[in-house]
């Protein structure tokens, strides 16, 4: 986790100030860092700082614009073809803004009820993933417009998950692999898709041969 120091308003616009410590080694300027569960793009840095700028898309579409200088932020590096995957694939690109409903204790665990919009409804299912504030997690239940994830101590001590509280608003992104399904399958039912326009390559064909 890291700090915010400052948040400086341009006329359609932010710049951040970031406190950090485990993530800057080897730091360079255009590196990408998900703060919250958004890529930026490191524009400068010292010892113990990085800023990034926000453009107004980023604002609108996430909490980032809500934040107050003193706020904990969850930060973690682009993933370096190699690595093991931990969790599921996170692109650091929103999909929306979601609210804590409630959170529960259940023995060593903390359920976390959550209410989305339809944009990231659409992807949820039952032990799928979703990624909260940057936080890969694995989704317990659903209803039409809310979501259960469970956190075991680690990741309640290790993001900022931990001290969220009912009411508060978090950045949601839903599985990557989904969307993709999402797109193929529409597009096999006759939605505009110019990017396959003569393409042999379908749904069908995909699950003849066992991808899907």
């Amino acid at each position: 986790m890291g700090q915010l120091i400052s948040l400086r308003r341009g006329a359609d616009s932010a710049r951040l100030k970031i406190s950090a410590r485990l993530i800057m080694d080897n730091l360079a300027v255009g590196d990408s860092i998900a703060v919250n569960g958004v890529c930026l793009t490191v524009t400068t840095f010292d010892r113990n700082a990085f800023n990034a700028d926000v453009m107004a898309e980023t604002l609108a579409q996430t909490n980032l614009g809500e934040l107050l200088p003193g706020d904990r932020l969850n930060l973690e590096r682009a993933l370096r073809l190699g690595d093991r995957l931990g969790g599921h694939m996170v692109s650091g690109h929103i999909d929306g803004v979601g609210e804590i409903i409630k959170k529960d204790k259940h023995d060593i665990a903390t359920l976390v009820t959550i209410s989305a919009p339809p944009s990231v409804m659409r992807y949820i299912i039952k032990k799928g993933s979703v990624a909260i504030d940057g936080t890969s997690l694995t989704v317990v239940d659903y209803e039409q417009t809310s979501f259960v994830v469970s956190l075991i101590p680690h990741t309640a001590h290790a993001t900022v998950l931990g001290s969220k509280k009912p009411g508060d608003r978090v950045n949601l992104e839903g599985d990557l692999i989904g969307k993709y399904v999402e797109r193929w399958v529409n597009a096999d039912r006759g939605g505009q898709d110019e990017i396959r326009k003569g393409s042999s390559l379908t749904g069908g064909f995909l699950a003849k041969h066992g991808f899907l």
